[in-house]
């Protein structure tokens, strides 16, 4: 594993707000505060010495004349036919590509006009026919790709709606505000259109608050809010589910334990959505991003008494404001933390679809870019149905997601056990002090707006699970510092209010 911060002028040393890349290539795609969208070859030498390489091939539009404010966030199409890019204002493009006798080239394939205010973040259906989008405006719309119309409109949010992701398997739709709530649409089809069924997303749950039980049983039961308010410093909120859907990871998590404040995320299992299944390690800041490799790999069988009962072993970035994790689903502690990457907010994670490298990028105005060796991250596992791959890689082509039973959590463990050696992609002897993992799997699911359900109770330092007491795992976890270029004092031509500079310095 090898990688760092890529000293190139991106987005013309303003914030780059939002990146991915396309699915059937390394082309890496970046939004900026400057109004455009550029697409980059990235690429490596092969020597031990040297970073990743990002190389400018063409913005999507160089005079600038599609968004005229701050893009905000971009995604590719699973089909990799199209981009969505969402801007500042409210605007959504929708730009398809067309091989020319160049090479290619991506044109406006229709223009999103619903939103009356700045779209935060964009999630693709599985199929491609649909988009979902999230705005400042308090509402989600679910568009019809192909006519470019309104398909349904979700309401309910109080505040921004920061962050959106769509089930890879077609049934939830979730969101998260920075009302601090997050809600879980299923799809309930009404009728049939064309001979499909047509989609309709309906509240299943909402998300806002968890009972502890109080030390003194005397006193009332403790109620604590399971997200950060509107005061965190960041725009983005963006969850994901895992590619086989099987589980959703919720950033933006604050657990209060008496009088401690944790930065966290959770974990909900497929199987219940009304609550959190796991709860992360605390970080030392907000966690603002989720992003899952799209490659499953095959067990290491590392930790056969793990929290995830799966055939495979998944792996995901946690990103906060200014720290990049790395978790699978074998190992209780993170196998690579990069600490103190940028000078400012990271708002973005993406992985190419060969698993061979991740990108972050930050309001800083640079991109870091992370490359593994082949099979560093493990043996890749072949879903039944699947083409059998070359050793080492996955060839980028979109696979139909198969349905599979939801994620397990173990609960019969007596305690979660701590790994004896580093599971590692270059980790190094901890450098950091230790961080706490919960399983919550009694966590009450607070106020949920579409069911009534009852809260379970649950002790702030230990967690019922089949009679048996789940303590908190002490995990030391290790840090590499890559610190980017000095940033530049040009102001930003985003909209946004200026944020505060983070100083970048390892994890203490």
């Amino acid at each position: 594993m090898r990688g760092g911060t890529l000293q190139i002028n991106w987005h013309d040393q303003q914030p780059v707000l939002s990146l991915d890349f396309h699915p059937a290539s390394r082309r890496l795609a970046t939004a900026g505060a400057d109004h455009d969208i550029k697409i980059w070859e990235v690429a490596s030498d092969g020597s031990d010495d040297k970073l990743p390489t990002a190389t400018f091939k063409y913005a999507l539009v160089p005079n600038n004349t599609a968004h005229s404010s701050a893009v905000n966030v971009l995604r590719f199409s699973p089909s990799g036919e199209y981009l969505a890019s969402g801007a500042d204002g409210g605007g959504i493009i929708l730009w398809k590509f067309h091989p020319t006798d160049d090479g290619e080239a991506w044109k406006i394939h229709k223009t999103l006009l619903f939103h009356h205010k700045d779209v935060l973040d964009l999630q693709w259906s599985h199929d491609s026919a649909f988009l979902v989008s999230a705005s400042v405006d308090n509402t989600c719309i679910i568009w019809e790709a192909s006519k470019g119309t309104v398909h349904q409109k979700l309401e309910g949010h109080l505040h921004y709606v920061q962050g959106v992701a769509w089930d890879p398997l077609g049934q939830y739709i979730a969101s998260l505000s920075s009302d601090r709530t997050c809600k879980i649409y299923a799809n309930k089809p009404q009728g049939k259109s064309k001979n499909a069924e047509r989609l309709n997303f309906v509240c299943q749950h909402t998300l806002v608050k968890v009972e502890y039980q109080n030390h003194d049983e005397s006193k009332p039961p403790i109620k604590s809010h399971l997200f950060h308010d509107e005061t965190l410093p960041s725009f983005f909120r963006r969850l994901a589910w895992s590619p086989d859907g099987s589980f959703l990871v919720l950033p933006a998590g604050l657990s209060k334990h008496n009088s401690e404040v944790v930065n966290t995320a959770y974990i909900m299992s497929r199987r219940d959505l009304s609550r959190p299944a796991i709860q992360l390690p605390g970080a030392s800041k907000a966690i603002v991003a989720v992003r899952f490799c799209p490659v499953l790999f095959k067990p290491r069988g590392s930790n056969p008494d793990g929290l995830f009962k799966l055939l495979y072993r998944v792996v995901f970035a946690v990103a906060t404001l200014n720290s990049l994790y790395v978790y699978d689903t074998e190992s209780v502690p993170p196998i690579l933390v990069h600490a103190g990457l940028h000078y400012a907010a990271i708002t973005d994670i993406a992985w190419s679809s060969d698993a061979k490298y991740m990108a972050v990028s930050s309001r800083d105005g640079y991109c870091t870019i992370i490359e593994f060796e082949n099979e560093e991250l493990g043996e890749p596992h072949i879903l039944p149905g699947s083409k059998e791959v070359a050793k080492g890689n996955l060839t980028p082509e979109i696979k139909k997601p198969v349905s599979l039973d939801s994620m397990k959590v173990d609960n019969s463990a007596s305690k979660l056990e701590m790994e004896a050696s580093p599971v590692a992609v270059g980790v190094r002897p901890p450098l950091l002090p230790t961080e706490n993992i919960t399983r919550t799997g009694e966590l009450a699911e607070g106020n949920v707006a579409c069911e009534n359900k009852k809260p379970v109770t649950v002790d702030s330092m230990e967690v019922d699970v089949d009679d048996n007491k789940v303590k908190e795992a002490t995990i030391p976890v290790a840090s590499e510092v890559t610190p980017p270029p000095p940033v530049p004092t040009k102001n930003s031509a985003s909209s946004k209010p200026a944020k505060r500079r983070i100083t970048p310095i390892a994890i203490n």
